[in-house]
């Protein structure tokens, strides 16, 4: 009976560990692909580069475009959106998107190639939502994004000297003693950012689980409804035909009514209907808020703002939650903190369920199959990244890269679940840094982009993961036996 008791708990224990396991993954994952998304815009360019660039499209060549957009969508069933996206700094290209695809468009409003960064997509959708179903996935990350704030908050109160040791680094004793105090250390250091992208990213995700609850309870199960006091409400539909607005007509009279403001898109709603109407989001300067929504009818006149410049606090502060998450504010100073923060949290993760491997091994309840997973975790993850970019150079923008993905990441865990010791840490982090530092060399020999914004991605991708390997050299694979302060 005893011996059946502790195999009972040997197995619970290892179950426990697993999850744990899990969510340390998990976040992990959302931590590494989040950092990515920071710069979502240039990765557009570098995975589709030569085409054509301009600072600005004029109201003319917008108008033109829907004209180019309902060309490209003869002989489909009727869009009910189109979208011009203006250029801007960080993706200086025009693009008119309709239900049935995108496409990029020269300075007069001609369609000159087809929208094709679906590796740029898979990345966002991986840090969104998971991959899963939209609704459920960003719930999960939205709650993932409260544990994340959760632990931060318990790691300070655990470590009562860690905000006073906060510039104390023991680089040179025993690497399980460095790479505690890098966790540590980061740790404090990323605190007041990691509150800051969890909190938001909770409120992203769990806010649309809620936004639908309240849909079902009060609005009769229509998610407009319950979006309308934040983001305001949508004219009644008319599907009787009517020629299409005049969008020229309204960026004309946003420049003469606002023109401190910078248009970002032109939305057109139930286009080529009497019901039709037009919207342009416009960043307004020094604010935090991603845009105010300006509306105007089908011939362009004014109907004014919704109020997220200047509505109620709400409002502004559900519209100021998409920019302090993803660092769409300050320009290219923003974006390198940002980078910089995003990439310490990844070690802070991934530091944190290595040390906690290494409290397990030194009680006597290691794993060689859980540390071999996490090792497949913290370098597959990237690995597999780097090879659905290989996927999208191969075999082009319609490539399976949500199965490519989990596919490599799948098969590199279950090689460590099913043969622990074929999976090495300095293996594998030498093959996943030196595959991205292969992906940069080969993107700008092979495609030869003139760009400065893509060659400066090529030149971060065979530089840091040179660093990185030169600074992780004196990290000996797998936990270590001596105890370290945590």
């Amino acid at each position: 009976m005893a011996a059946t008791r502790e195999t009972l708990v040997g197995r619970a224990l290892g179950g426990h560990a697993a999850l744990g396991l899990l969510a340390g993954a998990l976040l992990y994952v959302i931590a590494l692909t989040g950092t990515l998304v920071v710069i979502h815009e240039r990765w557009q360019r570098w995975e589709q580069p030569g085409v054509a660039e301009m600072a600005t499209l004029s109201p003319d060549a917008a108008q033109a475009a829907l004209r180019s957009a309902l060309v490209q969508d003869e002989g489909k069933p009727r869009t009910t959106h189109f979208y011009v996206r203006l250029p801007s700094a960080d993706l200086p290209r025009a693009v008119v998107t309709t239900d049935h695809g995108g496409w990029y468009l020269d300075t007069g409003g001609r369609i000159v190639a087809r929208e094709t960064h679906g590796w740029t997509e898979m990345v966002i959708g991986l840090h969104e939502y998971l991959h899963l179903p939209t609704t459920w996935g960003m719930m999960l990350v939205g709650m993932l994004g409260v544990v994340l704030a959760a632990l931060c908050l318990t790691g300070v109160l655990a470590h009562p000297r860690i905000v006073r040791d906060a510039f104390r680094l023991r680089i040179r004793h025993d690497p399980q003693i460095a790479r505690a105090d890098w966790h540590n250390r980061l740790g404090v250091w990323t605190l007041p950012f990691v509150l800051a992208v969890t909190l938001t990213g909770g409120f992203i995700g769990l806010g649309s689980v809620g936004f639908g609850v309240l849909a079902r309870a009060y609005a009769g199960g229509e998610i407009e409804k319950a979006y309308a006091p934040v983001f305001g409400r949508e004219p009644p539909p008319d599907a009787r035909p009517a020629p299409l607005p005049d969008i020229s007509a309204a960026l004309r009279v946003l420049r003469a009514r606002v023109p401190d403001v910078t248009p970002t898109y032109v939305i057109v709603h139930d286009p080529g209907t009497r019901g039709q109407h037009v919207q342009v989001v416009a960043e307004h300067p020094h604010r935090l808020i991603y845009g105010e929504t300006y509306r105007f009818d089908a011939a362009g006149r004014w109907h004014g703002p919704v109020g997220l410049a200047g509505g109620a606090i709400g409002q502004q502060a559900a519209a100021s939650t998409y920019n302090l998450h993803f660092g769409n504010y300050g320009g290219p100073a923003v974006e390198i903190a940002y980078l910089s923060l995003g990439l310490a949290l990844c070690v802070v993760t991934a530091t944190g369920t290595t040390l906690w491997l290494c409290k397990r091994r030194r009680r006597g309840m290691g794993s060689h199959r859980l540390e071999a997973g996490w090792t497949a975790v913290t370098w597959g993850t990237p690995l597999a990244l780097v090879a659905t970019a290989w996927l999208r150079g191969a075999l082009g923008p319609d490539a399976p890269l949500v199965a490519g993905f989990w596919g490599v990441a799948g098969a590199v865990l279950a090689a460590a679940v099913a043969r622990p010791g074929l999976v090495r840490a300095d293996t594998l982090r030498t093959t996943a840094l030196g595959a991205a530092c292969a992906t940069g060399l080969g993107h700008a020999l092979l495609l030869r982009p003139a760009e400065p914004a893509v060659l400066a991605i090529d030149a971060a991708l065979v530089g840091l993961p040179l660093l990185a390997l030169a600074g992780l050299k004196r990290f000996r694979s797998g936990p270590v036996a001596k105890p370290a302060p945590v």
